[in-house]
């Protein structure tokens, strides 16, 4: 339903009707087909409702429902020749509404008991929407609390406390890298800290055919990792 209580048919048909009378620079009813004499101009009907393709939900929100709805538009008289030409100019020329020129079927016709005429179906998109749940209330006051930065220092050595160069340092998740020195000393800057929860901080070494990771306390003032070969 709409904001207005209408469905979606209804809405499809009040707006097509508006856009019709606009063009028409007349009044469009809406109604089935009816005999020559009793209205002159354009009548409108809804046809048929016909599928559409839909797309797929993602996550907690459903897409909406797609769909087509159908009209005739015809005339119901010989004054509404003229009010069909505005209105098949308009169509073709603003793009507004889609035109299909296949009315003309016989059967059709004999189904609403009146004669054949120049018509027009007009196709127009229409959807149910599904309400987005609603959130959950907040029972307690926000609290902001904002992290403080740290500096992390220290080497990367090997087995023997020998210092390994050029191993990238990096703070996964994060643009935060650098790279070891002669020294195998690093130093990576912009550390979140959070002194509520604190906890060890993770990096990844590359280099020298080896990718590891490392748990450290970024309390630490010299931060030592020792980076050994894995072991057959």
């Amino acid at each position: 339903m709409t904001t207005d209580g209408r469905g979606p048919i209804e809405t499809a048909t009040a707006e097509l009707a508006a856009w019709l009378t606009s063009a028409a620079g007349a009044p469009v009813p809406v109604g089935p087909p009816r005999a020559y004499g009793d209205a002159d101009g354009l009548t409108l009907w809804p046809l048929e409702l016909r599928p559409a393709r839909q797309t797929r939900s993602s996550g907690a929100v459903r897409e909406p429902y797609r769909f087509t709805v159908r009209y005739l538009l015809c005339v119901a008289g010989p004054a509404g020749l003229a009010v069909l030409d505005r209105v098949l100019t308009a169509a073709t020329s603003d793009g507004s509404y889609p035109v299909v020129l296949e009315a003309g079927a016989a059967p059709l016709w004999s189904a609403f008991g009146a004669a054949p005429r120049p018509a027009l179906l007009i196709d127009v998109p229409a959807q149910v929407d599904h309400p987005t749940p609603a959130a959950p209330p907040v029972l307690q006051p926000l609290r902001l609390r904002q992290l403080s930065m740290r500096t992390l220092t220290g080497r990367v050595v090997g087995p023997e406390n020998q210092p390994l160069a050029a191993m990238r340092v990096e703070l996964p998740g994060t643009a935060s890298a650098t790279r070891t020195g002669p020294d195998g000393r690093f130093l990576i800057v912009g550390v979140p800290h959070d002194p509520e929860h604190p906890g060890p901080v993770r990096l990844r070494l590359r280099g020298r055919g080896l990718v590891l990771t490392a748990d450290v306390d970024a309390g630490e003032d010299d931060i030592v990792i020792v980076c050994a070969p894995p072991t057959h």
